[in-house]
């Protein structure tokens, strides 16, 4: 099955000169969403972790599915202001922005081995984010997988020189 043609491509969203990769045809179809989980889960098993950091929000959807499809711990990266309790933050750019990720202190065990998981890896800064985010708040970091690559913006590059191990799943 080729997950790419779940994944088509909506141009200039969410401004001009971006390819919005669009997941709901893939969540839509059962069987196209189940082989997403299972081969994110065979890039999963490359690393040595406990828990899955999710992040918002697409990130979350596929988390929570391979969270439980690999029997870990899910915590979950959110935007700005959306946790109760006391929380770590830490900002990034984005190729169209800036934004901001927290993750509430209580969520991991101190042993916690932590997995990043994002849709889309474009430019990074996501993943560095999520990954500054928990190191600074002392956990570890054992790599980031995401369902697709846009292989132009060189975020793996990127990951690399920052020292993430990553895989990803599709490369657009």
């Amino acid at each position: 099955m080729n997950l790419l043609d779940y994944l088509p491509g909506v141009p200039n969203f969410p401004k001009p000169g971006i390819l919005f990769r669009d997941i709901s045809p893939l969540l839509a179809n059962p069987a196209a969403f189940r082989e997403s989980i299972i081969q994110l889960n065979s890039l999963a098993n490359q690393f040595n972790y406990t828990h899955i950091l999710g992040i918002e929000s697409r990130g979350f959807i596929f988390g929570s599915a391979l969270a439980l499809h690999a029997n870990k711990g899910l915590a979950l990266a959110r935007k700005p202001n959306k946790l109760p309790l006391a929380s770590h933050r830490e900002s990034y750019g984005l190729e169209y922005g800036a934004d901001s990720l927290e993750i509430q202190q209580s969520t991991l065990p101190r042993d916690a081995r932590v997995l990043l998981l994002d849709d889309v890896l474009a430019t990074g800064g996501t993943l560095i984010a999520a990954n500054t985010l928990l190191r600074s708040a002392g956990f570890e970091v054992c790599g980031a997988i995401t369902l697709l690559e846009i292989t132009f913006l060189n975020g793996r590059q990127i990951l690399d020189q920052q020292g993430i191990p990553n895989k990803s799943l599709i490369q657009s």
